[in-house]
C-alpha cells in the first residue's frame, strides 16, 4: 500500500532502559517497516510514553494516595510550605473539588495513551497483509492489553468514561456507565491474555520487560475480577452486579468469552482462576529481599510483574515549569527532608512534603523491615527500612539543622494538617536513593503490578467466597512473610521468621478480610493500590484526617474543564454529564 506517512520518527523501546531516543528511517514505506517484527515493536512501543504521567503526584498516582490512609501532605511551618491554596489538604479529607488539576491531568493522559493504542491498531489492521499472522496477532494483543491498562486507570477514578475500541473521527457518545465499562476492559483483556508473550525465562523476561505480557494482563483481570463490587455506580439504581446483569450488552459479551457471572462469588472466583494462571505459570517468584524490587537498577526482579521503565539521568527533564507534572519518578523529592540533600549527597534538594498518616505506621510492627524499623538512628540505621524516622545525619553523625536552625530528626508524628512541623512524619524509603550524585530523578523501574499482589489476591477473592486452591503453605507465600523480619539477627531461618510474622499479625490462614486489608498496607504502601483497597474493604470513608465521608467521594468528578469542552447535544447542553454528588 501508499505509505501512511512520508518519515517515520519510532520512539526506541529497548528490553531493559527505554530511552525514548528518537529513530530516523529515512522515507521508507509502511509496508516496508512492517515486515520486520523489530519494526512493529518500535511502532507499538510508543504507545507506552503516556504511562509515565500516571506516577506522579499532579497525577494519578497524587490523588491515589493523598485520599487514604497510607499518605498525606500537611502544610508546613514555618513558612506554610505546600499550602497551594488548601489543594493537598483538600485530598487528605476528601473535600476535593471538579477543578482540581490532577483530575484533568489523569483524564488527558490515559485518553491520550488509549487513543494512541487505537490509532496504532488501525495502523496495524491497514498493513497486516505484510506481517505474519502471529506478529499481527501479538502485537494487537499487546496494545489492546495496554489500552485496558490506560483505560482501567481511568475507570477506577473516574467509573463513568469515554470508552472507544476504534480510531476515527467518529460523534461522541455519553460517557459509559461503569457496569459497560468493566465488561469490555474484562473481554478485551481475557481475549487479549493468551495471545500475548509469556515470561517463561531470563531472556523472555528481559524482551518483554517493561511490556503488556500474559501475567500482566491476568494481573488486571484479577484486580478488574476482585474489585468488581466497588463499581457501583451511584447514577444508576442497585449495586454493581445488579447494574451489571441490567445492561444486555454487557453480558452477552462476557457470555461471548464463556464468562458467567450470576453472584457476587462468580466475581472471585474468576479473580482466583486469572491468579492461578499467573502462580502455575511459574513465570515470577517472590525475591529473598524485599527491597530488590525497589532497587535503583531493580530490572532482575522476578517478581515485578509489569513496571514503569525510568530514565534517572540529570540531562533529561519533561517539566513545562517548576511544580508541574513531569514523566520522572520523583518520590525521592517529594518525601525526604530539605537535610537529605546533603546527608546522602543528592544532586536536588528533596521536597519536605509528602509522609506516611500517623496512623498507618502503626500497623507495623518494630521489627517488620517495611516500617520504620526499631533502630532509631535515622541515616546512621544499619539496616534497610521501607521508611525512614530518626536524625538526618553528616558522615560523621552529627544531626543536621535545617535553614531555621531546628535539627532534622523526623517522627511518625503529625502536628496538624495545617501547621506541621518541618519534621513531621514518616517518609518514603522504600525505592532506594541514590547517594552518589548520578541521576536527578529516580532511576529505580516503577512498580505497577508485582507477583506478591497476585498471591494476596489469590487468598482474598478465596476468603470471600470464591473457588481456587489457595497457596497460602507454597514456598513463595512463605518467603513473602519471612522476608518481612530479615532485619531480626535472631531469626536465623525462614521458618523462624515466619513464626515471627504470625507472633506479630496472626496466622493468615484464618485471617479475616479486615485483616488482609491491613497487611496489604504494609505489603503495598505507596504502590498506586491502596484506595481502590480501601474502597473495596469499605474503609475509605473511615480514614484519618477525613472531614467528607459521602460515599459517592468513591468516584472523582468529571473535570469541569473536560465537561466545558465536551461535545453539545441539539439542545446546547454537554452530552457528558458530572458523577452524582458533585452536579
Amino acid at each position: 500500500m501508499a505509505a501512511l506517512v512520508c518519515a517515520m520518527i519510532i520512539p526506541s523501546f529497548t528490553s531493559c532502559k527505554d530511552m525514548l531516543k528518537e529513530e530516523i528511517y529515512g522515507q521508507p514505506t509502511v509496508d516496508d517497516m512492517m515486515k520486520e517484527e523489530q519494526n512493529v515493536a518500535l511502532l507499538v512501543g510508543q504507545a507506552y510514553a503516556d504511562v509515565k504521567w500516571l506516577h506522579d503526584h499532579w497525577g494519578y498516582w497524587g490523588v491515589n494516595l493523598l485520599t487514604t490512609d497510607e499518605g498525606v501532605c500537611p502544610v508546613r511551618v514555618p513558612g506554610g510550605h505546600w499550602n497551594d491554596g488548601g489543594y493537598w489538604k483538600n485530598l487528605n479529607t476528601h473535600n476535593w473539588n471538579v477543578f482540581g488539576d490532577a483530575f484533568k491531568n489523569i483524564w488527558n493522559t490515559t485518553i491520550s495513551g488509549a487513543v494512541l493504542c487505537n490509532k496504532l491498531i488501525y495502523t496495524l489492521e491497514l498493513n497486516k497483509a505484510t506481517m505474519t499472522p502471529q506478529v499481527y496477532e501479538q502485537y494487537v494483543s499487546e496494545l489492546e492489553a495496554l489500552r485496558s491498562y490506560y483505560y482501567y486507570m481511568l475507570f477506577d477514578c473516574f467509573g463513568r468514561i469515554p470508552y472507544r475500541e476504534d480510531f476515527g473521527e467518529t460523534k461522541a457518545q455519553p460517557l459509559m456507565e461503569p457496569a459497560a465499562v468493566w465488561a469490555r476492559l474484562v473481554v478485551n483483556l481475557e481475549n487479549s491474555a493468551k495471545k500475548l508473550p509469556a515470561v517463561t525465562d531470563d531472556a523472555s523476561r528481559d524482551v518483554n520487560y517493561g511490556r503488556c505480557t500474559q501475567g500482566m494482563a491476568n494481573a488486571l483481570l484479577a484486580r478488574l475480577y476482585l474489585n468488581a463490587p466497588s463499581y457501583k455506580s451511584f447514577n444508576q439504581s442497585g449495586d454493581f452486579l445488579t447494574q451489571l446483569k441490567a445492561d444486555a450488552a454487557s453480558m452477552h459479551l462476557l457470555d461471548s468469552i464463556g464468562i458467567q457471572i450470576e453472584s457476587e462469588e462468580d466475581f472471585y472466583t474468576n479473580a482466583a482462576r486469572c491468579c492461578e494462571a499467573i502462580i502455575s505459570s511459574g513465570s515470577y517468584s517472590i525475591e529473598n529481599n524485599f527491597f530488590s524490587n525497589f532497587a535503583i537498577q531493580n530490572e532482575k526482579s522476578k517478581e515485578n510483574i509489569f513496571v514503569i521503565v525510568e530514565e534517572g539521568s540529570a540531562d533529561f527533564d519533561y517539566r513545562d515549569y517548576a511544580g508541574s507534572m513531569a514523566n520522572k519518578l520523583r518520590i525521592t523529592m517529594l518525601s525526604l527532608h530539605y537535610c537529605h540533600k546533603t546527608s546522602w549527597n543528592l544532586i536536588e534538594q528533596p521536597w519536605n512534603g509528602f509522609c506516611a498518616r500517623p496512623s498507618f505506621m502503626k500497623r507495623y510492627n518494630e521489627a517488620d523491615v517495611r516500617g520504620a524499623g526499631n533502630e532509631g538512628l535515622g541515616t546512621m540505621n544499619q539496616n534497610r527500612w521501607g521508611w525512614f524516622v530518626g536524625p538526618v545525619c553528616n558522615a560523621k553523625g552529627d544531626t543536621l539543622a535545617d535553614e531555621n536552625k531546628l535539627k532534622a530528626v523526623i517522627t511518625p508524628e503529625i502536628k496538624s494538617l495545617d501547621s506541621a512541623t518541618w519534621n513531621d512524619g514518616a517518609r518514603m524509603l522504600k525505592y532506594e536513593v541514590d547517594k552518589t550524585s548520578t541521576y536527578k530523578y529516580c532511576e529505580n523501574d516503577f512498580v505497577l503490578l508485582r507477583y506478591a499482589d497476585v498471591l494476596w489476591m489469590n487468598e482474598e477473592a478465596i476468603t470471600r467466597g470464591g473457588q481456587g486452591t489457595s497457596h497460602i503453605d507454597d514456598p513463595d507465600f512463605r518467603l513473602m512473610l519471612a522476608r518481612t523480619f530479615a532485619n531480626s539477627p535472631e531469626l536465623t531461618t525462614d521458618d523462624a521468621r515466619v513464626a515471627a510474622f504470625v507472633e506479630a499479625y496472626g496466622d493468615p490462614h484464618g485471617w479475616t478480610v479486615d485483616q488482609i486489608c491491613d497487611e496489604r498496607g504494609r505489603e503495598f504502601a505507596w504502590e498506586m493500590m491502596r484506595r481502590r483497597d480501601l474502597i473495596r474493604f469499605d474503609q475509605f470513608e473511615k480514614v484519618e484526617y477525613v472531614k467528607n465521608s459521602d460515599i459517592k467521594r468513591r468516584w472523582f468528578p468529571i473535570p469541569y474543564a473536560i465537561l466545558e469542552k465536551a461535545e453539545r447535544g441539539e439542545d446546547g447542553k454537554s452530552i457528558w454529564t458530572q458523577n452524582k454528588g458533585y452536579e
